[in-house]
């Protein structure tokens, strides 16, 4: 087939990918011309506008490095990760609700023991996190990993910080006791700005949107049997909690921050009078 216009040039691509023998693959395929195509006839770009929009992903993919993920950014901030993150959570019961990875998850974190204090910064505001980890039927999961990470009270992680990766700070990994509980301290961590110096930062400014992420604590919990969980858990009357930048905020993952009166935590953990407490009960349902 020739002479291809916008009428017929739809169709020409979909016959040639008639050939494809991975019937997802073909699937895939066929399905992102067919938005593409009908994106473009809706918009109608000028070649000027085309140019500009092949410019940004071409730098989107010019900024990604080891410690700085703009595609991550810019799927978060179009809610496309969170898309994703629904369709592939659709659990049932009580099981904690998920929300996106996030740009700053580092696999190489280290273990440390119930009770270890994760955070270098001095002089901030400590904070305890008191957590147990649970199955559907409310029975406690010995062992289970918990991942853990947040900013300081900057709105910084410690991967953005210029040593990098050979200084984590205020991430961990833990493993839960016979009860399923784990506990550990750290400090108050900040809302933040995505990073929005990039191409992601840019489009944000056209949107007429702000960067802001309310403040939070990441977790990815997991134990043999169990669904993985990515979640978070957002400090309550955060400024950012209705207009997170890529809508991961979800009512049962808001928690009030408690403060500790005495010298112990609610789990007999030994506390400054004052100290922040992060109290959440994280339910994993059963592998599908």
């Amino acid at each position: 087939m020739r002479n291809f216009n916008e009428d017929n040039i739809t169709q020409a691509v979909l016959d040639r990918l008639s050939g494809c023998s991975n019937s997802r693959t073909r699937r895939i395929s066929e399905a992102l011309v067919r938005h593409l195509h009908a994106f473009i006839k809706e918009i109608e770009p000028t070649e000027a506008e085309w140019a500009v929009a092949i410019d940004f992903l071409t730098k989107t993919g010019q900024m990604c490095s080891d410690t700085r993920q703009e595609f991550i950014l810019l799927s978060d901030t179009l809610g496309a990760s969170m898309l994703v993150d629904a369709i592939n959570h659709r659990f049932d019961g009580e099981s904690t609700q998920t929300t996106v990875l996030g740009p700053f998850y580092v696999e190489e974190a280290r273990d440390f023991p119930l009770g270890a204090n994760i955070s270098s910064e001095s002089g901030d505001e400590p904070l305890i996190v008191e957590g147990s980890v649970k199955d559907s039927r409310g029975n406690p999961i010995s062992g289970a990993l918990i991942e853990t990470w947040h900013a300081d009270n900057r709105g910084f992680y410690d991967v953005q910080r210029d040593t990098g990766k050979s200084a984590l700070d205020m991430r961990a990994r833990f493993h839960a006791d016979e009860t399923g509980r784990f506990w550990y301290r750290s400090i108050v961590p900040a809302a933040y700005p995505i990073p929005n110096d990039g191409p992601v930062g840019k489009m944000l400014d056209a949107q007429g949107r702000h960067p802001y992420r309310p403040a939070h604590v990441h977790f990815k919990l997991s134990a043999p049997g169990f669904e993985t969980i990515v979640t978070h858990v957002f400090l309550d009357g955060d400024h950012y909690l209705d207009s997170d930048v890529v809508f991961g905020v979800k009512d049962a993952l808001i928690k009030k921050l408690g403060k500790i009166d005495g010298h112990t935590s609610p789990g007999g953990q030994e506390a400054t009078p004052g100290t922040s407490l992060l109290e959440y009960v994280f339910v994993l349902p059963d592998k599908r």
